[in-house]
């Protein structure tokens, strides 16, 4: 997948820096000025349920940081309980 400049004034409500779901730096390389290929997600899995979960209004301006793109975003279970007895 080539990467794609967004229009002109897409980032204006958004942070371009910041992970969509939980607000801590997305370590997107791309947005740093490096090359794609150099960026975090071109060797990860992304969870669907990550990209499901990021607001219709905030898809396509910025990206999602290494953990909640893992599926361990606000929201979601990340520890096990123990039954109850």
């Amino acid at each position: 997948m080539a990467f794609s400049a967004p229009p002109p004034g897409a980032f204006a409500s958004v942070d371009p820096l910041r992970c969509p779901l939980c607000g801590q730096s997305n370590q997107c390389a791309i947005t740093a000025g490096m090359a794609p290929e150099s960026c975090w997600c071109m060797r990860a899995n992304i969870a669907p349920d990550a990209l499901a979960a990021i607001p219709e209004a905030q898809r396509r301006q910025s990206c999602l940081c290494p953990r909640c793109a893992a599926g361990q975003f606000p929201g979601t279970a990340t520890t096990a309980t123990a039954p109850r007895g």
